[in-house]
């Protein structure tokens, strides 16, 4: 199968899994990430069609969709029966494993540069206005609350308790989201997270000023 048609097969595909999801993980995440992947690959020189067919698999194996069950299924499945090839399926899930979140101590650096670019990407889209939007809605989605200001933030050091917290969605900016600028892996990720990072401190100071009843 052409490279452009593998595209097109997969974003069909991916589209029929993701679509109705209602915890920040739908489609149009994956195009914001394809989008964002395919700016910052062009700039830092990786290779455009394994940034955009990974950016597309990303998240349909995804832990976090699948209840909590770390599979890597699908998107080997899905190449094999592309007539992808063994060298292709193995660099595309290759650099899949490597772009999630495990956890505040949990190392996830990489030296692969497609795995950095699509690694920030996907960070890139759990910051900002959107991020927070996505963070909420991954929260309600599974029963979280708000925030609780007698549970305080942690700081995983391994993926197995990252996975396994409950912790209301206001400690998630802790734990993760306010971690991400400073992890980013490329220049233009880096200069990209700036904006979306100081967006979210914003956010908490209104968040905090509120809750405390100093508005309104």
């Amino acid at each position: 199968m052409e490279n452009k048609t593998l595209l097109t097969e997969t974003e069909l595909f991916v589209r029929s899994i993701m679509n109705g999801d209602s915890s920040g993980h739908d489609w149009w995440h994956i195009h914001r990430v394809r989008t964002l992947a395919m700016v910052i690959a062009r700039t830092e020189g990786a290779d455009l069609f394994l940034v955009e067919l990974a950016a597309l698999l990303h998240d349909i194996d995804d832990w976090k969709l699948n209840g909590n069950k770390d599979e890597r299924n699908k998107v080997s499945d899905w190449l094999t029966k592309c007539g992808a090839g063994q060298q292709l399926t193995g660099k595309i899930c290759g650099i899949i494993d490597g772009v999630s979140f495990k956890g505040a101590g949990v190392d996830t650096s990489t030296s692969d540069l497609e795995c950095k670019v699509l690694q920030d990407a996907d960070r890139l889209d759990a910051m900002g206005a959107i991020g927070i939007a996505r963070t909420f809605a991954y929260g309600g989605s599974r029963g979280r609350g708000i925030y609780d200001p007698a549970i305080q933030p942690v700081m995983h050091t391994d993926f197995e308790n990252y996975k396994k917290s409950t912790a209301p969605t206001i400690n998630h900016f802790y734990e993760k989201l306010l971690l991400l600028k400073d992890q980013m892996q490329t220049k233009t990720g880096s200069a990209y997270a700036s904006q979306r990072h100081e967006f979210m401190l914003l956010y908490l100071d209104r968040f905090y000023a509120e809750w405390n009843g100093l508005y309104s």
